[in-house]
């Protein structure tokens, strides 16, 4: 496999992003870091690369725990080959990084929304750690990290992943209360969470390593097991509000101390001396699960990509008014296969010949089997049923779904149910096909079979959005609404109801309406400045950064790390997805 840097304006636009996420890896800044480190604690970013494997190692069934990356220590001072806080850890998919980006600005920001969560191996198992950011607000929760978390705990529950907690958070930030504190995906949601993970019979372990309070202490103690360390606090409320409440002086340790709740309430199972000391115990008490040892996945053994993953630059392009070949694209991130003696990629296309404006297979992606459903973004032909002539010819434009092949995507889609193999979804689309000829033939009937199929599916449904995800065809290739596992995006990537430059015509129509009835001229120079402005607005909220910082994309990817990304998350699937239910669509548009 070539490593050369890859060169092509989407590679160039990605150094722009990776910049900003070395930014948002340092949450509060490096004052606030250093702040944690005088504390004698390790900062959320640390503790995580403390607590998972290092990247290729899985431990035998009876292997003795061991530690995971050696971190920054307590002083400081670095030890490692890396620094959490400006590069991604190893061997860790972290999620939601650009959560609250651009928002809570006049509160001086939330970057990552304080918290950090992710996938990693602990002692050969994939887990789901949640780590609150203490170094942004004492890891206060925003709306976003509410949702955050929220959105950690149900790809937790779809794949039956454990989930660990590191604690280190004041609680709910109090002048946003009324948008943390209520709702069905705000703070408490978090806590009912807990109970039926439990219930579920998912493991969920919390470390205190700082502060836990108010509302906040119902975490921990919701979990199944509960070390703490000595220095930290579990309290509903602190010694000043006790004070204000009901007169009472009392000290940290009296209120919530780590000895007290050793020793006196019995609330913790496990009192650490140090963060180290925590993390140790952490990974010894995962080790001892039933199957908390190294995890037989069901995967094939997958080899190399077909093609080079850095050849997605020269095939793939967003450019307007530009076409590529999807297949392309699927070549850089499937298997290589063989038919006799001839290489091709591991992808067996599923009506080739029918509804070509979707490109629909059945392929391995590092071993693991799985159905890929994508946009094509080239011109295709489709054949009509003719009379005495004979089938004719109709031209089918680039990214548009049509209805045969919505209803051949329905049909794929339910077969991958009845495989019981994970469903790719490759987006780069602007829609269904809209007037009189595809009204006449149905496509509402046709679109709603596709969304029904996939809304139904029992199998993980993974998403890459690699350029336009708009409107309607956003639902049908799995939007953000429809039950993803997980879902990533491309730098260049776009999503909204519809393009900037179709929305910001019907928007200026609207607003100039508007001002024309209230009396306003509209003359040229002021149809020009709406038009700009609509425009302008428009195309920020489209960037797939709008999208990510509200939650709406779990991870923003570089192009050739595709195949990587889909490896991780067939195999945190693969893990323990149950796919026991029955695959039902109700009543189908036929």
């Amino acid at each position: 496999m070539s490593t050369a840097a890859p060169t092509s304006p989407i590679a160039d636009f990605a150094a722009e992003f990776r910049a900003t996420q070395r930014v948002l890896r340092e949450g509060g800044g490096k004052a606030a870091i250093e702040r944690q480190h005088k504390k004698s604690r390790l900062t959320a970013r640390e503790r995580i690369a403390r607590l998972i494997d290092p990247p290729a190692v899985t431990p035998s069934p009876d292997a003795k725990p061991s530690a995971g990356h050696a971190t920054a220590p307590a002083s400081g001072a670095a030890s490692t080959a890396f620094d959490p806080h400006a590069d991604e850890i190893p061997g860790f998919q972290e999620l939601g990084l650009w959560c609250a980006h651009a928002m809570y600005e006049e509160h001086g920001g939330a970057p990552a929304a304080g918290v950090v969560t992710g996938i990693g191996r602990v002692q050969g198992r994939r887990c789901m750690i949640i780590a609150n950011d203490a170094t942004v607000k004492a890891g206060a929760f925003f709306p976003m990290t509410c949702k955050k978390i929220i959105r950690a705990q149900t790809i937790a529950m779809m794949a039956r992943l454990p989930l660990l907690y590191l604690v280190d958070s004041a609680g709910v930030f109090l002048p946003l209360q009324e948008d943390v504190f209520p709702d069905t995906d705000d703070f408490g949601r978090i806590f009912r969470n807990n109970a039926v993970i439990s219930a579920a019979g998912i493991p969920q372990i919390a470390a205190i390593m700082g502060y836990c309070v108010a509302g906040g202490g119902y975490l921990p103690v919701l979990c199944d097991t509960l070390l703490m360390t000595e220095g930290s606090g579990l309290y509903l409320a602190g010694p000043a509000l006790v004070k204000a409440a009901i007169g009472q002086e009392v000290t940290d340790e009296e209120l919530g101390g780590a000895t007290m709740h050793a020793s006196i309430s019995g609330t913790i199972d496990f009192k650490e001396p140090t963060d180290e000391a925590c993390i140790d115990r952490l990974r010894s008490l995962v080790a001892k699960y039933h199957h908390a040892a190294a995890t037989t996945e069901k995967a094939a053994p997958g080899g190399a990509p077909f093609r080079d993953v850095r050849e997605v630059y020269s095939v793939f392009t967003d450019k307007p008014g530009t076409q590529y070949d999807v297949k392309d694209v699927i070549a850089t991130i499937v298997d290589v296969g063989a038919a006799g003696d001839t290489l091709q990629p591991d992808f067996d296309e599923y009506k080739a010949d029918y509804g070509q404006s979707l490109v629909c297979g059945y392929a391995r992606i590092g071993g693991h089997a799985c159905g890929i459903v994508a946009n094509q973004k080239k011109l295709v032909q489709r054949s009509v049923a003719g009379g005495k002539t004979g089938p004719t010819k109709a031209v089918q434009m680039p990214g548009v779904i049509y209805d045969d092949s919505a209803d051949k995507a329905a049909r794929f889609i339910m077969d991958c149910n009845q495989r019981k193999i994970p469903l790719v979804f490759l987006h780069d689309t602007t829609g269904f096909m809209v007037g009189r000829d595809s009204e006449q033939g149905g496509i509402i009937r046709a679109g709603a079979k596709m969304v029904n199929a996939m809304a139904n599916c029992i199998v993980p449904k993974i998403v890459v959005i690699m350029g336009g995800s708009y409107g309607a065809g956003n639902y049908a290739m799995c939007g953000r609404a429809f039950d993803q596992y997980l879902s990533f995006a491309w730098p260049n990537a776009k999503c909204a109801v519809m393009g900037a430059n179709q929305a910001t015509g019907v928007l200026t129509t609207i607003e100039e309406a508007s001002r024309k009835r209230k009396g306003e001229p509209i003359d040229p120079e002021t149809h020009k400045a709406i038009y700009a402005a609509i425009h302008a607005a428009y195309t920020e909220q489209a960037d797939i950064r709008h999208a990510a910082a509200r939650g709406w994309v779990d991870r923003i990817i570089e192009p050739h790390a595709t195949r990587e990304e889909l490896i991780a998350a067939l195999a945190s699937a693969a893990q323990g997805w149950d796919y026991s239910p029955a695959f039902k669509t109700g009543v189908l548009q036929t």
